[in-house]
């Protein structure tokens, strides 16, 4: 499990296909620490280190992988947002985060103003069914908090200090970014649609669940 909190953002060195694929990323700072066997998060694709040379970490990508995120095009010198799982030791800063991705989205707006960043995300409706404004999502990895969603797109607003330390920077309109959706509310949907064969979220589901007074 993850937070979202990048903490290193590494550098494709290579993505070689085959049955699947072998992903190969530069990651001077978390290289050092990682070893076989490890869970890394690569934009927010939960992956396991399969070889640890120098400053190199080498995961393998199942074709299911490859087909569900946007792993199969990166590309050499592309940079990916890099995590760590969460330990006992620290608390969680972002939200809970798995590293399975729901969906692909598109970036079709990304307007930078002195102090701030907002990025608006087109997605389907099996990932837009989870995104409620002031609610949490990932974006390639990263905890955002939604300020406002329609039908089919999102917003979020982004710090500096987010773009600058996370694959953001590079981010133009017409990029494909993977999204998760908060697992909370996958949870509540699935608790509610045993208890409604409407299927449907009622102010008064939401209080026989303890979510809402009466």
């Amino acid at each position: 499990m993850f937070t979202g909190l990048i903490e290193e953002v590494g550098k494709v060195n290579a993505l070689l296909r085959g049955a699947g694929a072998e992903l190969r990323v530069a990651a001077p700072r978390l290289s050092a620490t990682r070893c076989v066997g490890d869970s890394i998060a690569v934009n927010g694709v939960c992956l396991t280190v399969t070889k640890v040379s120098g400053e190199e970490l080498s995961f393998d990508a199942v074709e299911e992988t490859l087909q569900k995120t946007t792993l199969a095009s990166l590309r050499p010198g592309d940079p990916v947002n890099l995590e760590q799982p969460v330990s006992g030791e620290h608390g969680v800063g972002g939200h809970f985060v798995l590293g399975h991705v729901d969906g692909i989205g598109t970036v079709i707006g990304f307007d930078r103003r002195p102090g701030t960043g907002t990025l608006v995300i087109r997605a389907t409706q099996e990932v837009m069914r989870y995104v409620v404004p002031k609610g949490s999502i990932a974006v390639d990895g990263i905890s955002l908090t939604v300020a406002s969603c329609s039908e089919d797109e999102f917003r979020v607003a982004v710090i500096p200090h987010t773009i600058e330390n996370t694959n953001l920077a590079s981010r133009r309109p017409g990029d494909s970014v993977n999204l998760e959706a908060d697992i909370l509310g996958k949870y509540v949907e699935r608790f509610l649609s045993g208890r409604s064969s409407g299927g449907g979220v009622t102010a008064q589901l939401l209080a026989e669940a303890g979510w809402l007074e009466e």
